[in-house]
């Protein structure tokens, strides 16, 4: 289960404020938080690569969001939003992983619609469009009969029983789930309070005896920089073409890795970690440190000396890497729903589930139209254009 640090929300006792008191204000003002997309470190990243974004401002009451206290002071966050071109003359607000704020259920569909129409003011005229990919906690995950009698999800229900319920206490009922997620919607949090005798333990046999094996293999891990780029490439590749993965340009990792926003509120640590046997590259993983959390963010192999365990020994040091710099959790990000061997993410679930810590089912994507003629018909051309990407 995720944990969010406590700078990211500020409390006021101004009862001046409005329910959702928006305002535009510079990215390098994000407030820390360790969702690394909702970073300024994030913003310097879509930016480099021509992409245009938000940091915007807003205040709640707290009771609001929360009935069942009686807390009436206001709670200020914000968000950070990326503009995607859909054409040139219509744009759509993407918010990934946000808003990080997350309200008692019953008033999660009333908050965001209130939040979208005062986004409305600050938004290009252009915008047919805000789409959250959020990273609240899925509410069939939480629900008994939504598991097996194995512990097992069975998932959500059918887009109209989750959009009859996520707009339910809504005025105008517009919230939509969007026909595929863009960010994972499924993860694993490993506790790093824990030492590591306690991690290895936790971790089922197998994956323990692998990383054990790689180390006796004399596989190694060692920290890249941009001088990595063109070794972690060329592994992406590999991996891409054997997944049958669309394959993304290499600036797009440049981006990544040589992006700086080490003087504002919200930052990022980026490694490029390479592992190695007698100097031969056999896996590679971007490691991201936000906050108190390290993620996994993309991950690479070699279809060469697969038994030597190189990826498991690579996750390890990655974790270990996480735990020293004093993160509490790490985020495998990305894995399916369940063990299911006909989704295409059902290797990352056999790979990742086997490090232990928590399975995390989040809501995905809810679009909420600004302009609903040319929402319909965008929203009919995505039908040929599904699929996870690079967001």
């Amino acid at each position: 289960m995720p944990t969010f640090a406590s700078s990211t929300i500020s409390f006021t006792e101004n009862k001046e404020d409005m329910l959702t008191n928006v305002c535009l204000k510079g990215t390098e003002e994000l407030y820390a938080t360790p969702i690394l997309q909702q970073t300024a470190f994030w913003s310097e990243v879509k930016t480099s690569l021509g992409v245009n974004t938000l940091a915007i401002n807003f205040t709640a009451q707290r009771s609001d969001l929360f009935p069942k206290l009686v807390d009436q002071s206001y709670i200020q966050s914000d968000l950070l939003v990326v503009l995607q071109q859909i054409d040139r003359n219509h744009c759509v607000a993407y918010v990934p992983y946000g808003p990080e704020i997350e309200p008692t259920d019953e008033f999660q569909g009333m908050f965001l619609e209130e939040l979208s129409e005062s986004l409305r003011s600050v938004l290009p005229i252009n915008c047919i469009l805000i789409r959250y990919d959020l990273c609240w906690e899925s509410y069939w995950a939480r629900e008994k009969d939504h598991f097996d009698e194995n512990g097992i999800w069975k998932g959500e229900p059918e887009s109209h029983s989750q959009e009859l319920r996520f707009n339910f206490n809504t005025h105008n009922w517009n919230f939509k789930k969007a026909y595929s997620n863009i960010l994972p919607a499924n993860t694993i949090y490993l506790d790093l309070t824990r030492d590591s005798e306690t991690l290895l333990g936790r971790m089922k046999p197998k994956t323990r005896y692998n990383i054990r094996l790689a180390h006796r293999k004399g596989i190694t891990v060692r920290s890249m920089g941009m001088e990595g780029m063109d070794i972690w490439y060329e592994l992406y590749k590999e991996t891409a073409t054997r997944n049958h993965l669309l394959l993304n340009d290499i600036k797009y990792f440049r981006a990544v890795l040589d992006a700086r926003a080490d003087n504002t509120s919200s930052p990022a640590d980026v490694s490029l970690l390479i592992a190695e046997y007698n100097g031969k590259p056999l896996a590679a993983m971007f490691l991201v440190i936000t906050g108190n959390r390290g993620s996994y963010l993309y991950g690479a192999s070699s279809s060469e000396h697969r038994n030597l365990m190189a990826t498991y020994a690579l996750q390890w040091e990655a974790i270990l890497k996480s735990q020293q710099v004093g993160c509490t959790e790490y985020d495998m990000f990305g894995i399916s729903p369940s063990p299911d061997p006909e989704h295409p993410l059902y290797g990352l679930y056999k790979f990742k589930s086997g490090f232990g810590g928590d399975i995390y089912h989040s809501l995905g994507c809810w679009d909420y139209p600004l302009d609903n003629k040319k929402y319909t018909l965008f929203r009919a051309s995505e039908l040929h254009s599904q699929g996870y990407h690079l967001s």
